[in-house]
């Protein structure tokens, strides 16, 4: 149970990287090497190599099966982030994607237990 969180853990901070570069794009830059070379770049990068850390840590403990199942949460945070952060709009097919992305992590879930 502590390596499926710990995995879940480790996705949730990817996607806190994703919107961390994704508000980097959306600023103006006087130079194009600084889109990459910004502190807030380089922090989510950073989180990304600690993300993989984390998976590698969990996969010692979790069925390698489960691991694409839990990773498929990320599709549920970055959606979530975009509403919040970003004011995005979750249309019909949006939420219906989403639906099958829950359903099928639970269909998985029960699989590997």
């Amino acid at each position: 149970m502590i390596y499926s969180l710990v995995l879940l853990f480790g996705v949730f901070v990817s996607a806190i990287s994703q919107v961390l570069l994704k508000k980097a794009a959306m600023k103006k830059y006087d130079r194009p090497i600084d889109e990459y070379l910004n502190p807030q770049v380089i922090f989510a990068y950073v989180l990304f190599f600690g993300t993989t850390f984390f998976s590698i840590l969990a996969y010692r403990g979790i069925p390698l099966s489960l691991g694409p199942v839990l990773e498929a949460t990320s599709y549920l945070y970055i959606t979530v982030f975009g509403v919040l952060i970003f004011g995005e709009k979750i249309n019909r097919k949006k939420m219906f994607a989403l639906m099958l992305i829950v359903a099928g992590i639970c269909v998985s879930s029960l699989g590997t237990g």
